[in-house]
């Protein structure tokens, strides 16, 4: 396994800026191992959501990240992150554009060489979901 890490600045856009570098970088497969940081603007997905029903909540205010997880592949993420408010409430939930970085992020990827994630329409949930391809090294 290798990895990638990376800071994000100020006003830069988190999950754009991941997938950006899995295209840029070319990753087939990777996990997100560490994420730190804070974010001025976030949009999470939250449990319950459908394809045709999307409940989306959106925060204008300082958050800090106390953590992450996800799949990461050039053809497409799937990230859930975790968020303190100034009282210490943890919201969570799938993490979608939008969500503006603060101060910083932190984030290191750990990338798989025998492995291809893909994304795949599933027809019984709407979305398309994690199909894993093993390669022969």
């Amino acid at each position: 396994m290798k990895q990638l890490s990376f800071r994000l600045r100020p006003g830069q856009l988190l999950k754009e800026e991941i997938e950006r570098l899995a295209v840029e970088r070319n990753i087939s497969a990777g996990v997100l191992l560490s994420i730190v940081g804070g974010l001025q603007h976030a949009v999470l997905r939250m449990a319950g959501s459908t394809p045709e029903n999307s409940i989306e909540k959106i925060w204008n205010e300082k958050l800090e990240i106390v953590s992450g997880t996800g799949t990461i592949s050039k053809e497409g993420c799937h990230l859930h992150l975790s968020c303190s408010t100034e009282q210490g409430n943890v919201i969570g939930g799938h993490l979608k554009d939008g969500c503006v970085v603060a101060t910083t992020a932190e984030i290191v990827i750990g990338i798989f060489d025998d492995v291809e994630f893909h994304r795949t329409l599933d027809d019984k949930t709407g979305y398309n979901e994690l199909s894993i391809n093993t390669i022969n090294t």
